[in-house]
């Protein structure tokens, strides 16, 4: 991710209008008013991960108009996901209206006029999905805009969560196959949007992708609970543990290695999160599903080369430079 734009270093004066000019360019052609001029505040990284580009942005409070004439002129290759990772955002497209908290999402057509409203602290993270490949999971999606993903189901939660983490991997310079992660994260998009609209059926890439779909979805319900293994997961969903091994061998995972895998991101979030500063490490980690302390400590380190402890060492020392 590349920071493309903040107003910390521009006068308060021209600080709006110099927003205006490089969301316009980034996002989407668009007429806006911002609360409160003299005060906005402002910035947007941009980013990729295989197919998918990212716009990660957040505002001051304002009010946005992509009108008719703007959308005659959009490109017609993308369509938006909108996913609210902080504060909140109303949006209207199509005579339906959608109100997003942190951890919800919608579609947007760039084809459609749309209209919306981004209050205090918000903090958005726009995918731009190609169109055609989300149109092949889910045909025509004029009906499928402004309707909300809640991360209060699986489905949901897990879609919440994968599309949170684009940017991060969009920054890293692993040798991850970013095409691999932009074909599932269409696919939870596909499936969570019509699990949102009654009667519609998803056209997900393969059967195995669904079964993917289905493992974690699967895990994500179950991850605080210690007893968690491979055979409840597949239980769930209803294969065997060769096959749901077999499935995840293309993705370079397995099930015992993708239940570890989600349990220690979670602790690491919690670890890093202000909210949570006040909890112990092991009631995180016992929260997550470990047992054991020292192999938590152990598996943390192996994963992010740093200590549980140290994790929470930084957010201290960001806490106390803030």
């Amino acid at each position: 991710m590349k920071t493309v734009f903040s107003t910390q270093e521009i006068h308060p004066r021209e600080r709006f209008d110099c927003w205006h000019s490089v969301a316009c360019k980034e996002i989407a052609n668009h007429s806006s008013k911002p609360d409160m001029r003299p005060n906005f505040e402002a910035e947007i990284e941009v980013g990729e991960l295989g197919n998918l580009e990212l716009i990660l942005f957040r505002n001051s409070p304002m009010q946005v108009w992509h009108t008719a004439a703007h959308a005659s002129c959009a490109k017609s290759d993308h369509l938006f996901v909108c996913h609210q990772l902080s504060g909140g955002t109303t949006l209207e497209q199509d005579t339906r209206n959608v109100a997003l908290d942190a951890g919800c999402l919608t579609l947007l057509d760039p084809l459609l006029p749309y209209k919306g409203k981004f209050l205090r602290n918000s903090k958005m993270l726009v995918v731009k999905a190609p169109r055609r490949e989300l149109e092949a999971r889910l045909g025509k999606t004029r009906d499928m805009v402004a309707h909300l993903i809640e991360p209060n189901t699986a489905q949901g939660r897990l879609t919440s969560s994968v599309t949170a983490l684009l940017p991060s991997l969009a920054r890293e310079t692993s040798s991850i196959s970013y095409s691999i992660i932009g074909s599932d994260v269409l696919d939870l998009i596909a499936v969570s949007l019509t699990k949102a609209i009654e009667g519609a059926r998803p056209r997900v890439s393969s059967a195995k992708a669904l079964v993917l779909l289905n493992i974690r979805a699967a895990i994500e319900a179950s991850l605080t609970d210690p007893k968690l293994d491979p055979q409840a997961v597949a239980d769930a969903v209803g294969v065997s543990v060769r096959y749901a091994n077999q499935v995840l061998a293309e993705q370079g995972t397995s099930l015992t290695r993708l239940v570890l895998a989600r349990r220690l991101a979670r602790c690491r979030s919690a670890l890093e999160d202000p909210a949570q500063a006040n909890r112990m490490l092991s009631e995180i980690a016992y929260g997550w599903g470990f047992r054991d302390l020292t192999h938590f400590g152990r598996r943390f380190k192996q994963a992010y080369g740093i200590l549980p402890s140290e994790a929470r060492a930084g957010l201290k020392r960001e806490r106390s430079f803030n």
